[in-house]
């Protein structure tokens, strides 16, 4: 097995997180949020997990942030887009990064991008 790392992010509602990432082409990849009061979502080789946290904002700053790294960030910056899911503005860093930022129900930013790593 490749080593790999999965962010684990916190949740208002597991239930409205994994619906949400869903529309994002990512699967329920564990048993139903009931079952382990926690969640875990796949996308090929992207897995994110979440647990339940009623107040993930208490802080008073956006819950977490974690960034994924995808072959062709403007392919799915648009197939993302055409599935009516609210995305960032792409746009290129100046060393070379392009990437886009979607944020769930609960806060969390998720960055996808390409480029030098």
């Amino acid at each position: 097995m490749s080593e790999y790392a999965a962010p684990v992010l916190p949740s208002r509602d597991l239930h409205e997180t994994v619906a949400f990432y869903a529309r994002l082409g990512f699967e329920n990849a564990g048993d139903a949020p009931d079952v382990w009061d926690y969640a875990i979502v796949r996308r090929d080789a992207i897995e994110l997990h979440f647990y339940l946290d009623a107040d993930p904002d208490r802080g008073g700053t956006a819950s977490s942030r974690c960034f994924v790294w995808v072959d062709d960030v403007d392919a799915l910056h648009g197939e993302l887009a055409a599935a009516g899911v609210a995305v960032g503005d792409l746009f290129d860093m100046d060393y070379g990064m392009r990437l886009f930022t979607v944020t769930d129900p609960t806060g969390n930013d998720v960055r996808f991008g390409t480029g030098p790593h």
